[in-house]
């Protein structure tokens, strides 16, 4: 595999859970427990980006590595490519990971899951998903869905053809829970953050639309779980009841 470079975007504003990337759980901040995760993956260099001196000494505390990027990005993916361009500015890394900060669950598999349709020539992204189990997430548009067509001699992707909201494909038949963890060719961030937003991406309030609408091509990797996100107060507490005492995630 190409070398791999792993960049968790974070930052202190947050409207529903002020300072989310700071946030205790069992006396560590959530976002060393995400680099930490991140780091047991063994897939690349790990780095945090951030417009926060806060959470640069936090990391830095832990023993991780964090780079300081500009406080006006519009998106992660903007910040992970000024990153990216600080910390590998001779383009070592051919892989870049956009890894969200708020997933202190994070299996670590799920990295290494991510990568693997880059592992083919056609893809320039790749994604991952997770079957829809529970009945009420099909119509929840908080849930966002990927509209994919069989990866030809792959049993576990999808290629891309749709991202949205609402219940989507029409039918019987399987619905995919999209899990917003990102591999980029480093071609593709770089062409990805030049354009600009386009029209489904927002109406749908997707940002990966961006990269459909341009023609670039997303494969998607099928996974049993979906990590939990924390956006809420109650979500922080499951985390913590997730992750038990010792850091480590319960059974």
């Amino acid at each position: 595999m190409a070398q791999t470079l792993i960049v968790i975007p974070a930052r202190l504003q947050a409207a529903r859970l002020p300072g989310k990337p700071l946030a205790d759980i069992h006396g560590t901040p959530m976002i060393v427990h995400v680099w930490r995760r991140a780091m047991a993956a063994e897939a690349g260099r790990v780095v945090v980006a951030t417009d926060s001196d806060e959470i640069i000494a936090a990391v830095r505390a832990a023993g991780g590595e964090a780079v300081s990027t500009r406080a006006d990005h519009e998106s992660g993916s903007d910040r992970v490519f000024e990153a990216v361009s600080r910390v590998d500015p001779d383009g070592d890394a051919e892989i870049i990971v956009n890894l969200q900060g708020d997933l202190p669950t994070l299996e670590p598999r799920l990295v290494t899951a991510c990568l693997a349709p880059l592992r083919n020539k056609g893809p320039s992204i790749a994604t991952l998903a997770a079957e829809i189990t529970d009945h009420e997430e099909r119509n929840n548009s908080n849930v966002v869905k990927v509209v994919g067509t069989a990866v030809p001699g792959v049993s576990d992707q999808l290629r891309a053809l749709y991202f949205t909201r609402a219940t989507a494909p029409f039918g019987d038949g399987p619905l995919y829970h999209h899990i917003g963890i990102y591999a980029y060719r480093r071609s593709a961030l770089e062409r990805f953050v030049s354009l600009k937003p386009s029209l489904l991406e927002r109406r749908e309030r997707l940002e990966q639309l961006r990269a459909l609408e341009d023609g670039m091509r997303i494969d998607v990797a099928i996974v049993d779980t979906v990590p939990l996100g924390v956006d809420t107060p109650a979500d922080l507490e499951r985390a913590r009841k997730i992750i038990g005492s010792d850091g480590r995630a319960q059974s």
